[in-house]
């Protein structure tokens, strides 16, 4: 029995130091998501992955319903959010989920917000990296986080007619 516990220790001392290797291995970013007058809006933690970013969404005080989120193309959300630019494309694409040619890299699936404001979600998305050539985020000017006023409806060009911008982040390592 007690070769047993042994080798049961050995097990768990060697997922632990497996977990420790990639959670140190694993680089991280953040956005912290503000309105055009300065309120907080919440945060977007991104964490590379072998075949991708995770988006860790914590939001408060937007209003309800849909939202296009999309990454876009330069890291600045200022002088007025429009300093952000284009959508992130990650190559010759075309903006949408449903369009051939598409999606752009940076084109997510529109978030729910509920009535209370308040969202905490995850995005996984296999388009972007942090460094790579085609797809890198932390490019020479960088990228941002946006939340629009309005629905992506995933095909009109060159954005998806989402609306207004509504919060901006600048993804920052």
């Amino acid at each position: 029995m007690r070769k047993n516990m042994k080798n049961k220790l050995v097990t768990l001392c060697g997922c632990a130091a497996s977990l420790f290797i990639f959670a140190s291995a694993a680089q991280a970013a953040t956005a912290m998501l503000k309105t055009a007058d300065g309120s907080d809006v919440g945060s977007v933690t991104l964490t590379e992955m072998p075949s991708g970013v995770l988006l860790q969404v914590n939001l408060s005080g937007l209003p309800a319903g849909l939202h296009g989120f999309h990454i876009h193309e330069k890291g600045s959300c200022s002088p007025d959010f429009g300093a952000a630019g284009g959508h992130f494309a990650g190559g010759d694409t075309k903006h949408g989920l449903k369009v051939e040619g598409g999606p752009h890299a940076g084109d997510m699936p529109n978030i729910h917000v509920p009535d209370s404001g308040a969202l905490s979600i995850e995005i996984f998305n296999t388009a972007i990296s942090f460094q790579d050539v085609v797809a890198a985020l932390f490019d020479e000017d960088g990228s941002a986080i946006l939340i629009h006023s309005g629905a992506d409806d995933y095909e009109s060009q060159p954005s998806g007619d989402a609306g207004s911008r509504l919060a901006c982040g600048v993804i920052t390592e």
